[in-house]
């Protein structure tokens, strides 16, 4: 037997050290070469870090949201073979993040805790649902086979109760055939790590270093959902449906041609405003760990279908983790919206380094008046913001009803620009 120090891989992009987001093995675990030991979050993702070597675990180094630098020692293993230089270690890029343990009171049901059975038994939805809660469900008592984590163990966790079939009712309760009051914690503490933390610095920066100027226009989508519907008309069964996104990305396409100042980067080290010829639009995503937004690439070379299947591509990677780090960074400028539940007016945050956002709020339809009658058109907002340090405030608002005039008349979508 050896022992093996396993240090802190180079991760990439110039990082110098990662937040712990979660182990995968804890001190006494055999693991096997290439499985996953610990998720780490840079300044750019999330980062799984399989094991260079098998053995047994002896110690680990850190605990969630704390920082490790890039070199120093993460885990120990004890090998069956010669001690010898570590291999060049790689990090797979992860976007998911595993939430911080919360606490709760310790129950006393008659299973042992997950952690003392190795590892956790139970169903993907649980998992699921404890990553959202911010569970660690090493410390859930199952009551199902062989100490399986059954849903109303994790429930009863989450409310500080011990789990089915832990304890027995008192006799009174019994006999009056009322079950046992559960008891609750009075309040959850939950540690903002990982993609969280990572989402709360951005966006504290983001508020507290740009002036926003936002500008809200509505737009009529009335001619957009004919053509829309018409399209999706003639899909073949089971293929997937255009949104208004699509469009709308072709449309601001087409407007930072005669925009470009608001489709750059500020680099505030160098104080360089950097205009960009490629247009990088990133995709707003909610996922189950958080906001992420993925990229679609040179959407300036890209069709109308083209942009929409990229656009289902990277954001279902980002859904599912399984986004790469280049697909997750490099946009110019953002495209958030929330679907059904986009209001009437929204105020995004810019995605730094970019200095503008572009917000779309749900399509309704509205009695209007059009040629002096009233009429139901269907209208939309868009809800954007500038940088205003670099977008002024004419050039925001003709940026967007140009976008306006296109998405009106959406035949001017897909007609060259004037020479």
């Amino acid at each position: 037997m050896s022992r093996y120090v396993f240090k802190l891989p180079d991760l990439g992009e110039g990082t110098v050290s990662a937040e712990i987001v979660g182990w995968h093995v804890k001190p006494g675990d055999t693991v096997e070469e290439e499985q996953v030991l610990v998720e780490v979050m840079t300044e750019k993702a999330a980062v799984e870090v399989p094991s260079p070597v098998g053995g047994t675990v002896i110690s680990t180094t850190g605990e969630p949201g704390e920082m490790v630098a890039v070199g120093a020692e993460l885990i120990v293993f004890e090998t069956g073979g010669e001690q010898s230089s570590p291999p060049a270690p790689t990090a797979a890029a992860a976007p998911g993040v595993v939430a911080a343990p919360a606490s709760a009171p310790a129950p006393l049901p008659q299973s042992p805790p997950a952690a003392a059975r190795g590892r956790v038994m139970t169903s993907p939805a649980n998992r699921r649902r404890a990553r959202e809660a911010g569970v660690d469900l090493q410390q859930v008592r199952g009551s199902g086979p062989q100490g399986r984590i059954l849903r109303e163990d994790l429930e009863a966790h989450l409310r500080g109760a011990p789990p089915a079939g832990s304890r027995a009712a008192s006799p009174v309760a019994a006999r009056a055939g009322v079950a046992p009051p559960a008891t609750s914690a009075p309040t959850e503490e939950i540690k903002v790590i990982g993609l969280r933390r990572l989402i709360a610095q951005r966006m504290s920066e983001a508020k507290r270093n740009i002036p926003h100027f936002a500008y809200v226009e509505e737009v009529d989508v009335s001619e957009l959902e004919g053509l829309r519907r018409h399209l999706n008309g003639r899909l073949a069964s089971g293929e997937p449906a255009l949104t208004y996104l699509p469009f709308l990305v072709v449309a601001l396409v087409r407007v930072l041609q005669d925009f470009p100042q608001c489709n750059a980067h500020y680099d505030a080290e160098r104080g360089v405003i950097i205009r960009h010829r490629a247009v990088h639009v990133g995709v707003a995503t909610q996922t189950p760990d958080g906001l992420k937004v993925p990229v679609v690439r040179n959407a300036e070379q890209r069709s109308l279908w083209g942009i929409a299947a990229e656009m289902r591509r990277v954001t279902e990677g980002a859904r599912t983790n399984k986004a790469t780090r280049e697909e997750l960074t490099g946009s110019t400028i953002t495209l958030t919206s929330l679907g059904k539940l986009g209001g009437i007016v929204s105020t995004p945050i810019i995605n730094a380094p970019e200095v503008a956002i572009l917000g779309v709020n749900r399509a309704v339809d509205r009695p209007m008046v059009v040629d002096g009658a009233v009429t139901v058109r269907r209208m939309m907002n868009l809800s954007s913001s500038f940088d205003h340090r670099f977008v002024d405030g004419y050039d925001a608002a003709a940026m967007i009803q140009a976008m306006k005039e296109l998405i009106e008349h959406p035949a001017m979508i897909f007609m060259h620009a004037k020479d």
